[in-house]
């Protein structure tokens, strides 16, 4: 499978969960989006039972940064802070526009993000479903949103063409790439070339 091209870079961690199959399965989705780095502030989860829904092996790919507490979280130079809360005021997630280089955070399902983390954090994203998703079903679902945003991607088609992706030189004022062949001197007999 080849990946897409993608403008910018993002990371995403958790904070304060314990549950070792929902951190597994977050580093794994997040490899699978192609994360620059992945995090944990204060999580305390078994990291031999995390390898068992890692089974891509995320951290010997991937760097992951463990930070004791919110007050030792160190991100990249211009990385933007994005929560991911149920909270009034927060933005809903398909109308929100991804910074280009963003690091998201996760909380624990039931207590969600400290409020000492989520006041370091730019901006706060909810999806918005009738209750809370898992852990690792969130970071997946704003990891593809993000795709969407960032990835180079033909618009999506419009009533009847339904189905099919309008072309990408269309979509994006850009050239082409890719066309027939050409032939510098003969053309071969199996293009028709006689």
């Amino acid at each position: 499978m080849q990946g897409t091209s993608a403008r910018g870079y993002f990371g995403i961690g958790v904070e304060g969960v314990s549950k070792s199959a929902n951190v597994g399965a977050l580093l794994r989705t997040a490899h699978a989006f192609g994360a620059s780095f992945c995090f944990t502030v204060g999580a305390g989860w078994d990291a031999r039972a995390e390898r068992l829904a890692d089974t891509a092996d995320t951290p010997a790919h991937v760097p992951l940064w463990r930070f004791a507490g919110v007050d030792a979280l160190a991100l990249p130079a211009g990385c933007v802070l994005v929560g991911i809360e149920i909270l009034d005021g927060a933005t809903e997630l398909p109308s929100f526009r991804h910074p280009l280089s963003a690091a998201y955070v996760l909380g624990p399902e039931r207590a969600g993000l400290s409020p000492a983390l989520l006041a370091r954090c730019r901006h706060v994203v909810r999806i918005p479903t009738k209750f809370s998703l898992n852990l690792a079903v969130a970071g997946a679902l704003v990891l593809y949103d993000r795709l969407l945003q960032h990835g180079r991607f033909a618009d999506r088609p419009v009533g009847s063409a339904a189905g099919a992706p309008v072309a990408v030189a269309e979509a994006t004022g850009s050239p082409v790439r890719h066309g027939p062949p050409r032939f510098r001197r003969v053309v071969p007999d199996w293009a028709g070339g006689g």
